[in-house]
């Protein structure tokens, strides 16, 4: 066994406290003897909702040795709110304790750059390992075992119970319901999140016509009362006769017949996109990642693939799918489909000449062209967000997740975390605010002159008429609150850490087998390093006139394991995007480690 670098880790604080504990305070020493995994997250990171599902099984398997911490770590404003933490904790299905750190004190201490962050520490309560991004499940798990050997054979491994408390269930009728959409009928189909089911209501939006779906997460075709989903989001009229769904987490494209309520499966193998796999064919056989709603545009069914950050499309003509829009790098760039970016985008609203979209994490409201520019109504980038109406060259939202078409042209999007339904008029180019007070809206369908909106963490659809004045709310701006890393005007060394994990070696059969990708805001950040190159090592120029902006860091490394007997051995992608705050200061860092998967020695 390698010699392995330990750090003592620091302790566990944070001001918002303990969640899924039974009420009980932890500290740093009620691990020991345990080998235990922080896992740094926020819960509008689509990556970190892809780590909490890679984790599930390590849970399970390792349950009497390990024990997994979140450490919540806030990106907007919304996510400081502890009760916004307590309902993504149960939103997401978190059966791990939480610590709710809104200062990032935790994060600090740790030195994490990034969401989701990974760090192992062992039963002695050292700090061994580091992983940035998603993808390092089957890494984290052979280094698992080899500490549950090495420490049992020292006496220092203490296996039992954790102290997860599973909080009491609530009975509402919907739990955190994602979308709606009316039905031919009159009634209206909810995607019942957390229940992992669909739930068909009345045309008075509360009395419970059907359920489909068993409620256990899970891929299973039949039935209404056996098939299967995981935490579904969107939904769309494929047909007079059919529904098609947005299976986020089981990353596929379901289908549901209208009459009989029975499920099968259009597109998706129920596996992970990542980096190499394809991105186009027959829609059964390709991978599809975190797709977060749908909508039929142009005789397709286009599909928010907020996984990846790119728009597919569904053909149900030749049964294919693959990549329309968007590069997979994070951001907000416009122009042709195959140029643009886009990041996290999770609502769409299609009418006769424009696809509508909500990008989450760039807090903006998009639109593509039918010949697939694409263009922005609304926002300006991934760090930048507030409440504030007025143009909308300087108007604000905050990770809205839907958006709906109104009769007269305008569009209304469900502003999520500013827990309102706004406004965009492209006729004057205006943003104006139609309803607050919702909580956490994710949707909203037009019924006749009223809308109806998907207050998720109310659990319930609220009808709203539709007002002819906007309500007037006052100014909020924010940026994200990361203290800027201070870094020399002139050369700095990037270096993304990457280290093979035991048992592996990089893949190099086919060319490099590591991806770089530099970019800045302001671009002028930047005089020399910008772009893609293939080592994980990069000097760029920072230009002494620009005093501070955000580098951001795209890498990727492929490692397979290192088993002559095996010829194809198993492969496994580890990816990560880094947005990192700095301020150019005389006799600031002349290096920049990120660390990928591994230490920093």
């Amino acid at each position: 066994m390698s010699k392995r670098v330990r750090v003592r880790a620091p302790e566990l604080v944070g001001k918002g406290g303990w969640l899924n504990t039974g009420g009980k305070d932890l500290k740093l020493a009620d691990f020991r003897g345990r080998v235990l995994i922080l896992d740094f997250w926020t819960f509008c990171c689509i990556n970190c909702l892809h780590v909490l599902d890679e984790l599930r099984e390590l849970e399970e398997k390792h349950r009497d040795t390990v024990v997994i911490v979140g450490v919540h770590s806030p990106k907007f404003a919304h996510e400081a709110e502890h009760q916004a933490v307590v309902d993504a904790v149960e939103r997401y299905g978190v059966e791990h304790p939480v610590l709710d750190d809104p200062e990032l004190t935790t994060w600090k201490q740790y030195a994490v750059r990034a969401w989701p962050t990974l760090v192992v520490i062992d039963p002695e309560g050292y700090v061994v390992a580091q992983h940035a991004g998603e993808g390092h499940a089957h890494a984290i798990e052979r280094l698992v075992e080899e500490l549950e050997a090495e420490h049992a054979a020292k006496g220092t491994l203490r296996r039992g119970d954790g102290p997860y408390v599973a909080p009491e269930p609530e009975p509402t009728v919907l739990r955190f319901p994602g979308k709606a959409l009316a039905l031919p009928s009159g009634n209206l189909l909810v995607s019942d999140t957390t229940r992992h089911q669909l739930v068909e209501l009345a045309e008075d939006a509360e009395t419970v016509v059907r359920r489909i779906g068993s409620g256990v997460r899970g891929c299973v075709d039949g039935s209404a009362e056996a098939a299967e989903f995981s935490e579904p989001q969107g939904l769309a009229l494929l047909d007079e006769g059919a529904v098609v769904v947005a299976d986020t987490v089981n990353h596929a494209l379901r289908r549901v017949d209208l009459a009989t309520g029975a499920v099968s499966t259009l597109a998706g193998t129920g596996r992970q996109w990542w980096q190499g796999s394809p991105t186009s064919g027959p829609a059964l056989e390709v991978d599809l990642s975190s797709p977060w709603d749908v909508a039929l545009f142009g005789g397709k069914v286009w599909i928010a693939m907020a996984g990846v950050h790119q728009l597919w499309a569904y053909d149900p003509v030749t049964e294919t799918v693959g990549v329309v829009a968007g590069t997979t790098n994070e951001g907000l760039v416009d122009g042709p489909g195959p140029e643009a970016w886009f990041a996290q985008p999770s609502g769409l609203a299609a009418t006769a000449d424009r696809l509508w979209l909500a990008d989450s994490e760039t807090s903006a409201l998009r639109w593509v062209d039918p010949d697939g520019s694409v263009h922005t109504a609304v926002g300006t980038g991934l760090f930048d967000f507030g409440h504030r109406d007025g143009a909308a060259g300087q108007a604000l939202l905050q990770h809205p997740l839907g958006v709906t078409a109104l009769p007269d042209g305008s569009v209304a999007v469900s502003d999520t975390y500013n827990h309102a339904l706004r406004r965009f008029d492209p006729a004057t180019g205006e943003v104006t605010t139609l309803a607050t007070d919702l909580r956490e809206p994710s949707d909203a369908v037009l019924v006749g002159d009223d809308v109806v909106v998907v207050e998720s963490a109310r659990h319930r659809l609220t009808r709203l008429r539709l007002p002819e004045e906007a309500v007037r709310v006052g100014s909020v701006a924010h940026r994200t609150q990361r203290e800027a890393t201070e870094v020399a005007p002139g050369a700095v060394r990037l270096d993304v850490i990457f280290q093979a994990p035991a048992g592996q070696k990089l893949d190099i059969r086919y060319g490099p087998s590591t991806r770089l990708l530099v970019s800045a805001t302001p671009p002028g950040l930047l005089l020399a390093g910008e772009g893609a190159g293939t080592d994980l090592t990069r000097t760029v120029e920072l230009d002494p006139a620009v005093t501070e902006g955000v580098l951001h860091v795209s890498a990727m490394a492929a490692s397979c394991d290192d088993d002559p007997a095996e010829a194809y051995p198993a492969c496994h992608v580890h990816q990560q995007d880094w947005g990192v705050p700095v301020r150019l200061t005389e006799g600031g860092a002349d290096r920049l480690p990120l660390v990928l998967a591994g230490m920093d020695d």
